[in-house]
């Protein structure tokens, strides 16, 4: 069995696994699919849908994975206790209450079977005019972002579902929005390691287990390739930084890179710079990406070290992580999901943010 299908993270079509689908996660034994709005209506067909999707597991469970942040970025609404943007949480000056939220958002994810939540950002909303960031971040300065952030993946982590540090090397100083445009950051190496790394450096610590490569060019790291295909910035995360778990790539359906590259090239080329996984919203893509994978394989543009490396990486972490799968007894859920107490405690929240406005 080939290793590569757990390079790759894949999105699904609709909110119940089709068997066209379900033929592609186990044949070739992906790692993890990443869900979104559309694939979600409840909180019962949610742990329906993942139940399903377990069922083709081998060795280990899959990835279930999400981008569930708070604020305007958060894929699961109805039924859910909704957060406040972390900018707000971060204007509380309180790393106890982001740990708390924390807490809850990840009992919710995990009482619907999801074990990885791509949060936190790391980004500093240093650029007034950078609207993809914006309210997602923490704050305005490493400081604040620091200790938010270290507070986010305590309170995921702890709490069984495993975090991600986004989007290195630091996406809050630009202007273009990677899904439709490549940005350009013109920043120093030295600026991004007096400012946008140290968020990083903090998750590091933290013990976060994904690091996710954004897709924009750093002028001084790699003039040339987006940073998520660039060996040098990869080298950075893992010699600089001394991170040893999971790097994952953004979206490699954003315009940044699919503009640019075919899926097949882009995807050979993140995991050849540094890449543990690729990721794509749509199985098409994925299929595509595998396809590329394949043929750089037999063609030795992909060495088999290379991929020994990755894969182990991403195996090592299911095994350390992850349990064995039980399936998700449906009625339970409501016990846990959107309480009563947690909905009073987030109102609360909200009522001290619009103090801060008075």
């Amino acid at each position: 069995m080939s290793n590569l299908g757990q390079l790759i993270i894949t999105g699904i079509s609709g909110k119940g696994l089709l068997d066209e689908e379900r033929e592609f996660l186990e044949n070739e034994n992906i790692a993890g699919v990443i869900l979104f709005a559309n694939n979600y209506e409840s909180p019962a067909q949610l742990a329906e849908l993942v139940n399903q999707i377990q069922t083709t597991r081998k060795e280990y469970p899959l990835f279930i994975c999400v981008d569930n942040e708070g604020g305007r970025v958060f894929r699961f609404r109805n039924g859910f206790t909704n957060f406040p943007p972390m900018m707000d949480l971060g204007r509380l000056n309180s790393p106890k209450t982001v740990f708390e939220c924390s807490q809850i958002m990840a009992k919710e994810l995990k009482a619907c079977g999801v074990n990885v939540n791509f949060a936190p950002v790391c980004d500093i909303f240093n650029n007034e005019k950078n609207k993809v960031i914006g309210d997602r971040a923490f704050g305005k300065d490493a400081e604040t972002v620091s200790k938010n952030i270290s507070s986010v993946i305590r309170g995921l982590q702890t709490s069984d579902i495993l975090s991600c540090a986004k989007h290195f090397p630091g996406h809050g100083c630009t202007t273009k929005d990677s899904h439709f445009d490549l940005p350009i950051v013109k920043k120093t190496l030295e600026e991004l390691r007096n400012e946008e790394f140290l968020p990083f450096q903090k998750a590091i610590k933290s013990r976060v287990e994904f690091v996710m490569m954004a897709h924009m060019i750093v002028e001084d790291i790699d003039p040339d390739i987006p940073t998520s295909l660039s060996e040098k910035a990869y080298a950075l995360l893992r010699e600089e930084l001394r991170y040893t778990k999971i790097i994952i790539s953004d979206d490699m359906q954003m315009k940044a890179i699919t503009d640019r590259y075919s899926v097949e090239d882009a995807a050979v080329m993140a995991i050849n710079a540094g890449a543990d996984i690729v990721e794509y919203k749509d199985m098409e893509n994925a299929k595509k990406a595998l396809q590329g994978l394949k043929d750089a394989q037999k063609n030795k543009l992909l060495k088999n070290d290379t991929i020994i490396d990755r894969h182990d990486r991403v195996m090592s972490s299911k095994e350390k992580c992850l349990k064995e799968y039980t399936p998700i007894y449906i009625p339970e859920i409501s016990k846990v999901v959107g309480t009563i107490q947690s909905k009073n405690y987030i109102s609360e929240i909200f009522k001290k943010i619009e103090e801060l406005d008075k």
